[in-house]
């Protein structure tokens, strides 16, 4: 038989006949269509709050508060020497405008740069930014380039 769009239809057993509740005892579903007797549940409309347990004191709320967040701590835009090797050329004088033009650091960060000592460093280099690891510091004046400390 040749298939068209006239005799297309699903295999059998991957379709299954929608529920009627609430159609009679016959359909065993019938009375109240599977929602147990009486109750809050048992209603429409019902939906239980996230965390609600009944009434009794919710798990998230008999839990102890533990920590804070302190707003005065300083974020660090963190540059690897490994990726200062590979954008910029040996010579150049590298900036925070710069380290945000090659999309090394997002513009909101841009407050505080430091940069650390992961990777090696071929290229003299003359970086000029906010704070460097101590490693880092080493293999930039190693390499014969300047940390330069803004």
């Amino acid at each position: 038989m040749a298939i068209g769009l006239n005799n297309i239809k699903a295999p059998a057993g991957a379709t299954h006949k929608k529920k009627r509740v609430g159609r009679g005892p016959g359909s065993g579903l019938g009375k109240t269509s599977g929602r147990g007797s009486k109750g809050q549940k048992s209603r429409s409309g019902y939906s239980s709050k996230r965390g609600f347990e009944g009434g009794q004191m919710p798990l998230h709320r008999r839990l102890p508060k533990r920590g804070f967040t302190n707003i005065f701590k300083k974020v660090w835009a963190e540059v690897n020497l490994a990726d200062l090797e590979k954008l910029f050329d040996a010579g150049t004088t590298v900036t925070p405008e710069d380290l945000v033009a090659k999309g090394l650091v997002r513009r909101s960060k841009q407050k505080a740069i430091v940069v650390l000592g992961q990777g090696d460093l071929k290229k003299s280099l003359t970086v000029r930014v906010h704070r460097f690891s101590a490693g880092a510091r080493t293999k930039i004046e190693a390499a014969g380039g300047k940390a330069e400390t803004l």
